[in-house]
């Protein structure tokens, strides 16, 4: 079934997608990656979920960004998301169960915060995360207006991307994300063709998390890159609203 979209005021002029098919919903709050939360990406597939039964906020937690200029992951505060994650449980039109979904920095992103929430504020907890192209350890900062396509590394080592209760200081580049901490359903995803971020950044947290005795639900896309053909973006949004619609 596709529903038909409401489009409401979020906070900081976001916009939550909810699906016109009854009083509340599971809700999804999406993170972005480099590209930036102002892109299109993450707003796309929030509309995406909406259509699928899910009230979905993409959550824009990038510095200076616009619809020009992608904005900095540097120094990003993850109490601010973990408050967006609330406030989306809490939100009239959802039904107290939300999931987590992130890409590429949002990935990391994504498992970083439920790593800290499982460690120190298990009552706030997503009830289900899904990402796709991972990294398994923290990464220095993107920088924006520095950042050269040709290079091979995409952040800066001597900055730091994250803060969590006003430090960074436990969130060091190149520090494993200990996502084995999270009971709960998880989902991975990667092209096996990654450039970008290296599908054995997966593998290696697939490994981890088994040795842990945690049951990930774990997708690998042949001959895919960190950007999918459109034929393929319809398998694996079929998978992640399948999971979704499993566990929330």
């Amino acid at each position: 079934m596709v529903n038909d979209v409401r489009f409401l005021s979020g906070p900081d002029g976001a916009t939550l997608y909810v699906p016109d098919a009854g009083p509340r919903s599971p809700g999804i709050l999406l993170l972005h990656g480099s590209e930036g939360g102002k892109s299109g990406w993450s707003s796309l597939y929030a509309l995406a979920l909406a259509m699928h039964g899910f009230a979905a906020y993409p959550f824009s937690y990038s510095k200076g960004g616009n619809f020009w200029h992608a904005g900095d992951i540097h120094d990003v505060d993850l109490e601010a998301t973990a408050d967006a994650l609330e406030w989306l449980r809490q939100h009239p039109s959802v039904n107290g169960k939300v999931g987590l979904y992130g890409a590429s920095r949002g990935a990391e992103h994504a498992l970083l915060l439920t790593s800290l929430l499982a460690r120190d504020d298990p009552a706030k907890l997503p009830d289900a995360v899904a990402v796709h192209s991972p990294s398994d350890t923290i990464c220095g900062a993107f920088i924006a207006g520095t950042f050269n396509p040709k290079e091979e590394e995409a952040w800066d080592p001597s900055k730091r991307a994250w803060l969590w209760r006003a430090s960074s200081e436990g969130l060091l580049p190149t520090m494993p994300i200990e996502i084995e901490r999270y009971s709960g359903p998880l989902l991975l995803s990667h092209g096996e063709a990654d450039k970008i971020w290296t599908p054995e950044s997966t593998r290696r947290l697939e490994a981890r998390l088994r040795a842990a005795g945690r049951n990930p639900e774990v997708h690998y896309y042949p001959d895919e890159g960190h950007n999918f053909k459109s034929e393929t973006c319809k398998i694996a949004l079929e998978r992640v609203v399948r999971f979704f619609r499993s566990h929330l």
